[in-house]
């Protein structure tokens, strides 16, 4: 398992040098950047993948869905450019690369590169969960689309939103001590949200749909209605608020 979070680590870290030195050649800008971006980091995952793990099934934003994925024992899920853009807006850094590994009905290995600031986090070694930080429930919530379950949560315990970048973002913004909880509702896919959830798993923090039920992963739709990342300690008021809104 190890060796698969080390293969993890190496394809997010060799996405985020590519896309590093896209954006640092000054060559594109906003969409175009954006387009460039993607494609060039799913062909950088993908080469690596299928050289290192030909018989494994990638299961990719850029790429047709492989319907092989739905029998296979081991498949790679994967979102080569996670915040798309925020990656275009020149400076942001609330930006990832998500490569996940599905098998045996969980995921069991993942990485997340944040590239604007250097940093991979991965299921092994676990993150460390930051220290309680005195003072309201700070929510990671969409810089547009601020879902309004978020909202309610806030009101219910007093917290507040916190405006940032991509899904993956997000969920690290936790264990980066910007955050104590990520409550999404309106949908996503599954790639969004893959190896953030593996990452937050492993160091000890809650993820659940908003009705506190498992995210499944693999699925044959790759729709992924909602999600609830959260200090473990804060869970049962988080959910139970979410539960209370009309």
């Amino acid at each position: 398992m190890n060796d698969d979070v080390a293969l993890a680590a190496r394809a997010a870290s060799a996405a985020a040098d590519t896309l590093l030195g896209l954006r640092a050649a000054g060559d594109l800008t906003g969409r175009a950047l954006g387009d460039a971006g993607d494609a060039a980091a799913q062909q950088v995952i993908a080469d690596l993948l299928t050289a290192e793990r030909p018989a494994d099934v990638v299961f990719s934003e850029e790429a047709v869905d492989d319907r092989r994925r739905l029998t296979a024992d081991r498949v790679w899920i994967v979102d080569p450019l996670d915040g798309t853009r925020e990656y275009g807006e020149p400076d942001r850094h609330d930006w990832a690369v998500h490569v996940a590994l599905w098998s045996g009905g969980a995921l069991t290995a993942a990485a997340v590169a944040l590239p604007a600031l250097g940093s991979v986090l991965t299921t092994w070694p676990p993150s460390d969960v930051p220290l309680p930080v005195p003072g309201p429930l700070r929510i990671a919530v969409s810089r547009t689309r601020r879902p309004a379950e978020a909202e309610r949560v806030a009101a219910a315990v007093g917290g507040t939103l916190v405006p940032l970048g991509s899904a993956g973002y997000k969920t690290m913004a936790l264990l980066l001590g910007e955050a104590d909880a990520y409550v999404h509702a309106g949908g996503m896919y599954q790639w969004d949200s893959a190896a953030p959830v593996a990452v937050a798993a492993a160091a000890g923090l809650h993820t659940s749909r908003l009705d506190g039920s498992p995210l499944v992963y693999n699925a044959a739709d790759a729709w992924l209605p909602d999600l609830v990342v959260c200090r473990a300690e804060r869970a049962p008021e988080v959910l139970a608020a979410i539960a209370a809104t009309p």
